[in-house]
């Protein structure tokens, strides 16, 4: 297996960099997707004098703080979008990459949740480390060690987050007995007519109908998914480094994390999108 083959070469051993190149497409994709998105439902309008958001930079910075904070906002949505693109686009990508992540830091200063940032600016620092990037759109196979070194830093991280995923689902009682999921369905079904913004969830009608209604059999009918989640979540990492295995893992994974956007699509685009974007890191 190739993973184990480059621990114990020590990250020297041939790899295809067309992998890495593959992801930075992807993961640039994605936040373009993601940046893209933060300019609307309000989002272009964060942290103007008076609002909320500003009040709260206020008590979290300080006024002076807050004003510069809010100076640099929207030129920093404009400009890491750009980065983003240019990023996908293959042109200078290392410069682009640095440009990419500090407009994604950027997120950190405001945020009460940033959890996708953090995956982010992670997965993003994994693609730095790559030796070769590649150029615009095209994609090189010739052998080399120059990516190696981040490829395992990639399948680590996607190891970590998929088993401490599984982990904390299997402590929770709540989420193993499928209450927690029949509870979020059914609280959804009925509130989504009178949600502010659409797009927020995108969980279908025809779910809501016939398993969002907390009866023993939605519950019954939830805790089978909830622990179908669990095993795929040990399961996935393993199964995407077997060569036989991976086709199935990879269409496991994206059938997972579709149902999962269902839930939060514009929360979870991020995470779902470079997480998926890491299988092309796991079939060197």
């Amino acid at each position: 297996m190739w993973f184990f083959d480059a621990l114990a070469s020590g990250f020297t051993r041939p790899t295809d960099p067309g992998r890495l190149q593959l992801f930075r497409i992807i993961f640039a994709t994605v936040l373009t997707a993601r940046f893209a998105l933060a300019l609307g439902q309000g989002g272009w309008y964060r942290l103007t004098p008076g609002s909320l958001s500003f009040h709260l930079a206020e008590q979290r910075f300080g006024p002076r703080r807050a004003r510069l904070l809010a100076s640099v906002y929207r030129p920093a949505l404009i400009l890491r979008t750009l980065a983003a693109l240019t990023l996908a686009a293959g042109f200078a990508p290392r410069l682009a990459l640095l440009a990419v992540l500090a407009g994604a830091a950027v997120e950190l200063l405001y945020l009460r949740s940033p959890n996708a940032v953090r995956y982010t600016l992670l997965t993003g620092t994994c693609l730095a480390l790559g030796g070769n990037l590649g150029r615009r759109l095209t994609i090189e196979h010739t052998p080399s060690s120059a990516n190696t070194w981040a490829l395992c830093l990639l399948v680590l991280i996607t190891t970590d987050i998929y088993w401490n995923s599984a982990w904390q689902k299997l402590r929770s009682p709540q989420f193993r007995s499928g209450l927690y999921l029949a509870q979020w369905i059914h609280t959804y079904a009925q509130v989504r007519d009178r949600l502010p913004y659409r797009g927020q969830h995108a969980v279908p009608g025809v779910v809501c109908r016939y398993a969002g209604n907390l009866t023993d059999r939605d519950i019954r009918l939830w805790r089978t998914l909830a622990a179908t989640a669990i095993a795929a979540e040990i399961a996935l990492p393993p199964a995407l480094l077997i060569e036989q295995t991976m086709p199935y893992a990879v269409a496991a994974g994206i059938a997972m994390h579709a149902a999962f956007t269902c839930l939060k699509p514009r929360q979870l685009i991020t995470f779902s999108g470079l997480t998926l974007g890491t299988y092309v890191a796991f079939g060197v």
